[in-house]
């Protein structure tokens, strides 16, 4: 006999299993069940973290006149201001950061900026900042 449930047709059964099926052999919380030896094991105390760049760039590509220190501080500083922020003065942009619980040296940097300045993009408050943008965009 046919396992299966005889409130739904075998079709709904089916869709219905493969929408658990990432939770039930998933790696992630919420009690997978895949086995064990995929799991990857920490690093002992003796050894190094595991880094996806070994040789200190953390991204190929980065713009010119820009690290990938530089790329990932813009993008985390854009993190916690949203597009509704910009166009927008330093108040504003102050508002938006708080509002998305941004760090406090998020907040900080923020409240160095001149007032009265209006922003278009996270990449003018960037530079506001004392930052610098890539050279090129393209």
């Amino acid at each position: 006999m046919e396992r299966g449930s005889s409130k739904h047709s075998p079709r709904v059964d089916d869709q219905m299993s493969s929408e658990v099926s990432g939770l039930v052999q998933s790696t992630g919380t919420g009690g997978s069940r895949a086995e064990e030896f995929r799991i990857p094991e920490p690093a002992g105390e003796d050894q190094p973290e595991a880094t996806t760049a070994p040789a200190g760039e953390l991204r190929s590509g980065t713009p010119q006149g820009m690290s990938s220190e530089d790329v990932e501080a813009r993008s985390r500083l854009g993190r916690f201001i949203t597009m509704t922020a910009l166009p927008g003065d330093r108040e504003a942009l102050l508002a938006n950061a708080r509002e998305n619980e941004a760090p406090t040296d998020i907040v900080a940097a923020l409240e160095t900026l001149p007032a009265g300045a209006h922003y278009q993009t996270i990449s003018e408050v960037w530079a506001a900042l004392g930052h610098r943008n890539e050279t090129t965009r393209w």
